[in-house]
C-alpha cells in the first residue's frame, strides 16, 4: 500500500517525465488547433472537421504519452479505455468549472480558461502516471 509520502512524490521518471507529459500536450493542442483549421479551410462542416481533427489529436497524443512519457508496456485494451475515461473526465469537469466560475462568481473567461487549463492537465498527467499507465496498474 501506498504511503501519503508516496502519493505527494512524481512517479518514477521525475520531472524528465513531466516535461515529456507536457511537450506532447502542447504539441497535441497544436496539432488540433493546426488540423481544426486546415479541415475548415478545406470547407469541411466545423462539426465534421473539428471531430476529425480532434479524433487526430487525441490518437497522437495518447501514443505518444504511453511510448515515449511513459514507457507504458500495457495492451491498448488495459491502457486505452483508462486514457479515454480520464480524458473525457477531464473535458467535463473543465466544462462544468469554466460554466459555475463564470455564470455564478463572475470570474473572467481568461482566468477561467488557465484555472481550467492547469487543473485539468495536472489531473491528467497524475491519473496517467497512477492509474492508465502506472506499472502498479498492469500486475507488474
Amino acid at each position: 500500500m501506498a504511503s501519503a509520502t508516496d502519493a505527494m512524490t512524481l512517479p518514477a521518471g521525475g520531472t524528465g517525465r513531466f516535461a515529456r507529459f507536457v511537450t506532447v500536450g502542447v504539441g497535441a493542442a497544436l496539432l488540433l488547433f493546426l488540423l481544426s483549421w486546415l479541415f475548415a479551410a478545406l470547407g469541411f462542416m466545423p462539426l465534421v472537421g473539428s471531430t476529425i481533427a480532434y479524433a487526430i489529436a487525441f490518437a497522437v497524443a495518447y501514443t505518444a504519452q504511453r511510448f515515449w512519457t511513459f514507457g507504458a508496456r500495457h495492451s491498448h485494451g488495459h491502457a486505452l479505455p483508462r486514457y479515454f475515461a480520464v480524458q473525457a473526465g477531464c473535458a467535463v469537469f473543465s466544462g462544468v468549472f469554466a460554466e459555475l466560475a463564470t455564470r455564478f462568481a463572475g470570474v473572467p473567461p481568461v482566468a477561467v480558461a488557465a484555472a481550467t487549463t492547469v487543473a485539468a492537465s495536472a489531473a491528467s498527467y497524475v491519473l496517467s502516471a497512477y492509474w492508465v499507465f502506472s506499472d502498479r496498474s498492469a500486475g507488474r
